[in-house]
């Protein structure tokens, strides 16, 4: 199993673009299943943040909130 600690967007862009890896899919083939275009997807694991984004990370660090990723087998 992999993990990593997520305290921005862009450290939760690698973890996503990782797994997807790691299942072995295209960006395209994962957009596809998801339903969003390819330069989602890009921008996503590049870490391309929106206000949205930043202030949930902002929330989730005033808050004391840590996040961490894991995926794989158990």
């Amino acid at each position: 199993m992999k993990h990593g600690p997520v305290h921005t967007p862009a450290d939760l862009g690698r973890i996503i673009r990782d797994a997807r890896l790691e299942a072995e899919m295209t960006q395209e083939e994962f957009a596809d299943e998801l339903g969003v275009s390819r330069q989602y997807i890009s921008q996503l694991e590049s870490g391309k943040s929106s206000l949205h984004v930043t202030r949930l990370f902002s929330c989730l660090r005033l808050l004391g909130v840590r996040l961490e990723a894991r995926w794989g087998e158990a």
